[in-house]
């Protein structure tokens, strides 16, 4: 009989990802012994709980005894199973040892996550607890989804606007620099991409802070690919409950996509049986006049006569919030295939008339800067599902790529072998130059070009870390006297200081990515600036200047003779 893998967590720690290992089985928590414990099963653990790689596997019962079973003992992992369970070991509930020798973890990735300085739990600065230290988050890169995983996590609903300007003060200790990439269904901050390389410093001036609805959580959608669809649930009595109506309409859901702040309704359904739920039933028959701000303001106390009449069903709701875009089957968070989130289901965009103001659009929505390239024919392979999109026509100034004008949803005359693509000027990678498989000059992608990454600051743990990314081991060796001829492109990295706590060569703190440089005005005439205007989305180009017109510029000067 098949068993799906064992359910991992880590007690009596400094957090989520740092404790003693306790394993799920047959329902019951039991421990893991500490005999042959090792790094390697450690970053298994890592890996399973989203907590970055790991930093030590302590034993002999570091972060305390347990109690219960001893599930696991002589646990002997390679490093690239998924999950603990997967691991060879004496077999369940084997073993010789007592609780004095269980087995512990500690991970690289954050800690902790708190609200502080607000008028309750669930409103403030965030600070991150990284390796014991508390420190305040840049506001650079938070963005809202960001925002909802956080709320989520501490148990707070989910985040309203997100606000500026430092409405909860100034902190103290270090700004955390890393940038968290969350897609909103996240069930906490450390399941999120996060990157940190050639972050700009970052002041107290500019913290990230959120404000959680809190109370306003009474009420979720469960079973859909984002926050804002799914089948509905309320919070009643201590206990998440199914929402029954056999006459759910637009009304119902529009005041139920108000109160979850998700903007209009788009549909209301009854969900098909493999989505209904089987829990217990937190309200059945509700009639509303849609104005309501809460579900429970709506009249909820139907006759027994109402209710028998017909028949009581799940049902849901289709918000406009629920609109999504990514970015699929790409070498990188910002390059791949495009795919819109509508209706509850995922679908591809057209290549017609695709061309870089939209692929702007998407890139800014994504927070991966701006477009270096907008391409066609499904370059990162073919999509399946629909097609929602056809023929956009993007000015490049659009807040999300449905603003664009473009055919109605699922309108089109086009196969999957069209679907478009884009590559973002955030799109980064890793590759030895002039290598003889890996050993060469390390060079970074970023912004459309491949450039350098000086050696200052360069630690071991940078290089173990480049290796590990360029599929090369686990560590390497640093060569600052080069017999690789000289190098090409800018110099796009300095000071990549990768410390303990990092778990990917792009989680780590480095000087920010070499400043902007300027182009020579030689050959410099209105089609050039007709190309500059269009990728920066501001319109036809009205004038084409040069001898500084707008004063001399530093660094580089990496173009000439355009044309």
């Amino acid at each position: 009989m098949f068993e799906g893998a064992a359910v991992v967590r880590l007690e009596d720690g400094s957090g989520r990802c740092a404790g003693r290992v306790e394993v799920k089985h047959q329902g019951q928590w039991g421990t893991v012994c500490g005999d042959s414990w090792d790094m390697t099963d450690a970053a298994v653990v890592c890996k399973q709980l989203s907590c970055g790689s790991a930093l030590k596997a302590p034993k002999y019962g570091h972060f305390g005894p347990g109690s219960g079973p001893i599930w696991m003992d002589e646990v002997g992992c390679r490093g690239t199973e998924s999950a603990l369970s997967d691991c060879t070991h004496n077999g369940w509930g084997q073993h010789d040892c007592d609780h004095r020798g269980d087995a512990g973890v500690t991970c690289s990735e954050f800690t902790g996550f708190r609200l502080v300085n607000g008028s309750t739990a669930c409103e403030g600065r965030v600070e991150v607890r990284v390796l014991g230290t508390w420190g305040s988050l840049c506001a650079s890169r938070w963005d809202v989804l960001d925002a909802h995983v956080l709320c989520r996590h501490l148990d707070c609903g989910f985040a309203e606007p997100i606000p500026r300007g430092g409405p909860f003060g100034r902190g103290t200790g270090p700004v955390w620099r890393d940038s968290f990439h969350c897609d909103g269904t996240e069930a906490h901050l450390g399941q999120c991409p996060v990157t940190a390389l050639g972050a700009s410093p970052c002041s107290h001036e500019n913290n990230a802070a959120v404000i959680c609805s809190a109370g306003s959580a009474s009420l979720w959608l469960v079973g859909g690919g984002s926050r804002c669809d799914g089948r509905v649930e309320i919070f009643q009595h201590g206990t998440w409950g199914r929402v029954l109506d056999d006459q759910w309409d637009m009304q119902e859901a529009s005041v139920v996509c108000r109160q979850l702040r998700c903007g209009e309704a788009e549909t209301a359904y009854n969900p098909p049986k493999p989505q209904r739920g089987t829990g217990p039933v937190g309200l059945r028959g509700v009639r509303c006049a849609g104005h309501e701000a809460n579900l429970t303001l709506c009249n909820t106390s139907l006759p027994e006569s109402v209710l028998a009449a017909g028949i009581a069903e799940d049902v849901g709701v289709v918000c406009w919030g629920s609109r999504q875009v990514r970015l699929v089957n790409g070498p990188g968070r910002c390059a791949g295939r495009v795919e819109i989130y509508y209706q509850g289901s995922w679908g591809t965009i057209c290549d017609d008339s695709w061309d870089l103001p939209d692929a702007t659009v998407v890139c800014h929505q994504l927070g991966c800067g701006g477009a270096v390239k907008a391409v066609g024919s499904a370059q990162f392979g073919e999509g399946s599902g629909q097609i929602w999109l056809d023929a956009v026509n993007c000015s490049g100034a659009e807040a999300a790529l449905w603003d664009c004008p473009a055919g109605s949803w699922g309108q089109h005359d086009c196969g999957h072998k069209e679907d478009a693509g884009v590559v973002c000027s955030e799109f980064m990678a890793l590759r030895l130059e002039n290598s003889d498989g890996c050993s060469g000059r390390l060079q970074v992608f970023y912004n459309g070009t491949w450039g350098s990454v000086c050696s200052n600051s360069m630690t071991l743990k940078t290089v173990s870390l480049a290796c590990k990314e360029l599929g090369c081991g686990d560590r390497g060796i640093l060569e600052t006297r080069l017999p690789y001829g000289r190098a090409s492109g800018p110099a796009w990295l300095d000071r990549v200081e990768c410390g303990e706590r990092n778990s990917s060569f792009w989680q780590c703190p480095s000087a920010p990515w070499d400043p902007q440089s300027t182009v020579c005005d030689d050959s410099w005439d209105m089609q050039d600036a007709e190309v500059v205007c269009r990728q920066l989305g501001c319109g036809p180009a009205v004038s084409a200047l040069d001898k500084a017109a707008f004063g001399e510029g530093t660094g580089p000067i990496w173009l000439e003779q355009t044309w």
